[in-house]
């Protein structure tokens, strides 16, 4: 058996999914050495490094833990706090099973203050039928929700964190942070809703003689906003001790949590003993009805209009309130005196058949009055309520989809489980079945209630959602057994535990967030945490950070901050279905990503949970949404409002995370399928545009040498298609793998710099011009590939040391023109304006001199949509011969252009068929001339520049003395010339290679020449000699070749006109002539280039790629 070894896990400080897998520190070379003496693995012996031995993976494994610590730990660290001694030993993280771990937890949280302030009105204005669909259908919304965390749950750890760490590692940052955030959000909502349930339930039913505001007396609305203000104070002052209670230590909480579950179970009880006992003997709660109309039970003593005491009839307190003295005479309310007074048992009992009444709903309007279905009434003969205070109102507006938001809360709880997570023996049992189990049970107890609240309880008891008909009394509690006290009072303690366990576990929720690091608003520096703490700690977060024991105080002020917002609304109906939003969303988000884990089919989704299915998934997640818009449809767009723009600031403004989430797997999944079909043929011409290849060269360092490349690819792209930057690391891939990393580093970087989106890629080669021409034929992927390349003009080409520098230009022009690639090439790329710059006026100038497909039309367009050149205006230039009609031209072109939606001006440029000028054999001259010199001379570097300064000085000293005229009779001489003998002569001005011996930098005469001809040079390096097939003919009284010549002049023609018309334009683009088809005088033609383009700031050459790239059609 093999030692096992162990293994540390290093980080910065930040919590990470920690793993004992491959890539863990490794043991020193000592221990390695010690571990495979004499053993049978040392051919696995260089692999210890990174890939352990299975004995050690195995005993890591079982002592593996990756839980963060949970409120338990809490506890221990502030009673070792209290009296910590250096001998006591650590307690371990409790042990919990199913039944104390999830099941209980789940009951408490998901049975709450809706259950007992508003499931009996529910029943009465919405009906059996109706509040039973609303239980079922919120009910199976976690149900499903359930199934799918159990799949979640069980793939896999899940620390401390629940849902917010389901959803986050499968569905990436963007999603986790934004559910996260609603998950945090509903549950500080579901504090204030708690604390409000709580303060309702003291000063209606408890003690309504504290409350501040006194609503004795008052009527209508100014009774309503004395109630909503009791409930702001109270409700402040109950948030802020049980902020305090949290604040000194959750173990307070954690110790009170059975004795609130007790409440809860003991209540529940009470409620169906009472079912019971309204069988056998139903309590007494009378209620008086006037003809239909429910009345207040403190509006009167006895239910009647008089009495008989002692043989005399005795007006009741009740006849005084509707009429204006105590005689029987008196005046009294029409409706008062046209109907008796009934009184009715509130609690017929289960046997009574009052289902059938109860059945269907009656929704009300806010200030209707309470009636009796059944019962005969003579309605007042003008249609108008008077006396109003006297009957028990609707205090709001009631309809379906609000009674859907309001109820929504009551099931809300199920992650309580997978919070806990941390605390279980075995999670991955414990959560499927105590959450099932837990709502299972739950939901039998609601689906019972709704119909024994029917069966039970007098409809207008049931519409009173304040217990004003009853003496008072909370209606559930009427049904209660033995007494409704007992209801009272455990829904008060159960409504004080759920909203001390929300404000513990909201903070702790953005206590993990924060931790993740993805939102950056809650990445702010603690200073005390820099000073306390080691440099590793010191960037821990405020709202990650807490007490010396991990309490999240600053996250626990801020959810304190946004309960008081709940507390501030004060009505109970309208923060639930606040919540309902947020805690729907959320639970949307768990079904989406069991849905797409499970399609997705990735190899890491094995959950041990079974009994899931994508379609169960997408169900819930459907019925997810339309619950959120059936609750209330302006409440949801809200929501997701946040959620979205959260989202989208994480993904600008968030670290980046890689999770293996399902969202990078349907990235992963859309770009294959939309790879495939990109291969099913090229884009049609609209859709064309430049998907641009960015050759750029690295120095030593690795770093980018013309960064102002990235700033026009960014410019021209404004982030759409496709924008590969490639590099070449001359060397082999084993020994300089490392600098093309850096260089991938360094592509990455300037380019996040230069806003420009696209892909590095860094090839490594033998030579820089193999790996130019590898990026130019393998970059991209199937049918996403480049079609146009950008590389820089080579600058100092004439220069010897630059000289392999312009031949792989020249191979990039040729190797683009045979895989018909477009082609730009910045010429003074430095000057070029940066992302940062802006253009207020000026000309962007097309030279349009032959057709390319349309690529000079396009790119100004492309160009001006980026801010730097938008105020630019375009002018295209054309060029006409003799024979051509330029203003037929100008029209044809105007047309043209309007046909393609391109606002430009026009100009055609006559270019008259002139004589050669002297200046243009001078030029063409001495281009040929340091061709052949550069060709047939192997000097040092300071020699050959020497020699090519002479040789020019000296070419120019003779052609001046020239007489112009005998040029004139010259050219039409060698115009004369057969085309058969220019070969010849331009076979006499190009020197062999290989007639030329390479000499010695150092050497002063040269090797003995072979048959061939060579090259000699003399001791004072004055003078150079070029032997020849023909003897006598030295490079002084060269001819220059005659279609250099027409070229040339062709050349100095052009930029003359250009620099006239365009000398101050912000930026030439002009059609970039092809390379020589052979290798013979590319010299020349990057001669040619330079003096097309002399004397102006930016231009830009392009070559196009063969093929239409803009259309007039739409």
């Amino acid at each position: 058996k093999f030692p096992s070894c162990c293994f540390c896990v290093l980080g910065d400080g930040n919590p990470k999914e920690s793993s004992p897998f491959i890539n863990s520190t490794a043991a020193s070379d000592v221990e390695k050495s010690q571990q495979y003496d004499g053993k049978n693995m040392a051919l696995f012996e260089e692999e210890m490094d990174t890939s352990p031995m299975v004995s050690s993976l195995l005993s890591t494994l079982a002592n593996y833990s990756n839980l963060p610590t949970g409120s338990k730990e809490h506890e221990e660290e502030e009673n070792n706090e209290e009296g910590a001694r250096p001998s006591k030993k650590p307690v371990k993280a409790p042990q919990l099973g199913t039944l104390m771990g999830v099941y209980l937890p789940c009951i408490q949280n998901i049975f709450g203050v809706i259950l007992f302030l508003r499931m009996t009105w529910m029943v009465g204005v919405g009906g059996v039928l109706g509040s039973f669909i609303i239980v079922f259908m919120c009910c199976s919304t976690t149900m499903l929700t359930a199934i799918s965390m159990s799949a979640i749950a069980t793939n896999g750890v899940v620390p401390a964190g629940g849902s917010y760490y389901m959803i986050s590692r499968s569905l990436g940052p963007e999603f986790g942070g934004a559910v996260g955030i609603c998950f945090y959000l509903g549950t500080t909502f579901a504090g204030a809703m708690y604390i409000l349930g709580c303060i309702e339930i003291l000063l209606i039913y408890i003690v309504p003689q504290a409350a501040i505001f006194r609503i004795e007396g008052l009527e209508g609305s100014e009774a309503e906003a004395a109630l909503l203000n009791n409930m702001r104070v109270y409700g402040t002052i109950v948030l802020s001790l049980m902020a305090l209670v949290v604040f000194v230590g959750v173990k307070y909480v954690n110790k009170l949590a059975l004795v609130f579950l007790a409440c809860v179970i003991l209540s529940i009880v009470a409620v169906y003993a009472g079912v019971i006992m309204t069988a056998i003997e139903p309590p007494v709660f009378p209620v008086c009805i006037l003809g239909n109309r429910t009345l207040l039970s403190k509006g009167y003593d006895v239910c009647a209009k008089v009495i008989e005491i002692d043989n005399e009839t005795v007006t009741t307190k009740l006849w005084r309130s509707f009429c204006d003295s105590d005689s029987l005479n008196a005046t009294c309310d029409e409706y008062f005196t046209n109907n008796n007074v009934t009184e009715i048992q509130g609690i017929p009992g289960v046997t009574s058949g009052i289902l059938a009444e109860n059945l269907f709903g009656n929704y009300l309007e806010k200030g209707m009055i309470l009636e009796k279905r059944g019962l005969a009434s003579d309605a007042d003969s003008d249609g108008l309520v008077t006396s109003s205070s006297r009957y028990v109102l609707a205090d709001i507006t009631s309809f379906f989809t609000l009674l859907v938001g309001i109820y929504f809360p009551s099931v809300t709880g199920i992650m309580a489980g997978s919070n806990r997570s941390g605390d279980l023996r075995d999670a991955q049992k414990s959560i499927p079945i105590g959450t099932i189990a837990a709502i299972t049970t739950t939901s039998t107890v609601y689906m019972s209630c709704v119909v024994l609240f029917g069966a039970c309880i007098e409809g207008v008891v049931l519409r009173d959602k304040f217990g004003e008909g009853v003496s008072g009394n909370l209606v559930i509690g009427t049904l209660a057994w033995p007494s409704p006290w007992v209801i009272v009072f455990g829904s008060f303690f159960s409504t004080c535990g759920a909203g001390l366990q929300s404000l513990t576990g909201a903070p702790r929720l953005l206590q993990a967030i924060s931790r993740d690091g993805i939102i950056p608003f809650l990445r702010v520096s603690s200073p005390k945490a820099a000073v306390l703490h080691s440099p590793a700690i010191a960037v821990q977060k405020v709202f990650g950070h807490g007490k010396a024991n991990g309490e999240p105080t600053w996250a626990l002020l801020l959810t304190a901050s946004i309960c008081e917002i709940g507390i501030i609304i004060a009505s109970l109906d309208a923060v639930a279905p606040i919540l309902s939003m947020f805690f729907l969303m959320c639970y949307m988000f768990v079904n989406l990503a069991c849905a797409l884990q499970t399609l997705l089919r990735t190899p890491n989704w094995r959950p041990r949970f079974k009994f899931y299915h994508w379609a169960l998934s997408f169900l819930g997640m459907s019925l997810c949404l339309s619950l959120m818009f059936i609750c209330s449809w302006y409440y949801a767009i809200v929501a997701m409002g946040i959620a979205t723009c959260i989202y989208k600031y994480i993904e600008f403004c968030g670290a980046e995370k890689e999770w293996g989430d399902g969202i990078r797997g349907i990235s992963l999944s859309a770009a294959r399928f939309a790879l495939m079909r990109l291969e099913e043929g090229p884009p049609h011409t609209k859709n064309w545009r430049p998907q641009i290849l960015v050759l750029v060269n690295v120095d030593a360092e690795q770093n980018v040498e013309q960064p102002r490349l990235l700033s026009l690819t960014n410019q021209l792209k404004a982030g759409k298609g496709l924008t590969i930057v490639g590099t070449t690391v001359q060397g082999t891939f084993l020994d300089n793998y490392i600098d093309a990393q850096r260089a991938d580093q360094s592509l990455r970087k300037i380019m996040e710099a230069e806003k420009v989106k696209g892909f590095s890629q860094v090839v490594i080669s033998s030579n820089l011009r193999d790996g130019t021409s590898h990026l130019i034929q393998v970059g991209g992927l199937g049918g996403l590939k480049h079609n146009t390349v950008m590389v820089s003009w080579p600058r100092n080409w004439k220069q010897p040391d630059y000289h392999q520098q312009f031949r792989n230009f020249i191979e990039v022009v040729r190797e683009t023109t045979v895989a018909s690639l477009a082609l730009l090439v910045p010429k003074n790329i430095s000057s070029y304006p940066s992302n940062g710059e802006r253009f207020t006026e000026g000309h962007i100038d097309v030279w349009w001199i032959v057709h390319d497909g349309g690529m000079l039309m396009l790119l100004p367009f492309l160009l001006r949509q980026h801010k730097v050149w938008r105020k630019c205006k375009m002018r295209i230039f054309t060029v006409a011969q003799m024979d051509d009609n330029s203003i037929q031209m100008k029209k044809d072109l105007i047309t043209f252009l309007y046909h393609l939606r391109i606002d430009a001006e026009v100009e055609v440029v006559e270019m008259h068929d002139g004589d050669i000028s002297a200046y243009t054999y001078e030029k063409t001259l001495i281009m040929e001339q340091r061709s052949q010199i550069l060709k047939q001379m192997h000097l040092t570097k300071n020699e050959m520049e020497r020699e090519i300064q002479s040789i020019t000085d000296s070419s120019r000293g003779s052609i001046r003395r020239k007489n112009t005229s005998n040029l004139h009779s010259q050219r039409s001489a060698e115009e004369g010339t057969s085309v058969e003998e220019k070969p010849e002569e331009e076979v006499q001005l190009i020197h062999s290679k290989n007639a030329s011996t390479p000499t010695s930098p150092t050497s002063t005469t040269a090797p003995a020449a072979p048959a061939g001809g060579a090259a000699t040079w003399t001791d004072k390096g004055k003078t150079f000699l070029a032997a020849n097939p023909e003897p006598g003919k030295d490079l002084f009284n060269m001819k220059p070749n005659q279609s250099d010549v027409r070229r040339m002049h062709t050349a100095l023609r052009l930029n003359e006109v250009i620099t006239k018309k365009s000398k101050e334009a912000k930026l030439v683009l002009l059609n970039m002539p092809g390379p020589p088809r052979n290798r013979v005088g590319i010299e020349n033609y990057m001669e040619f280039l330079e003096v097309l383009t002399e004397g102006l700031n930016r231009v830009l050459l392009v070559r196009g790629g063969g093929r239409e790239v803009i259309t007039i059609y739409s």
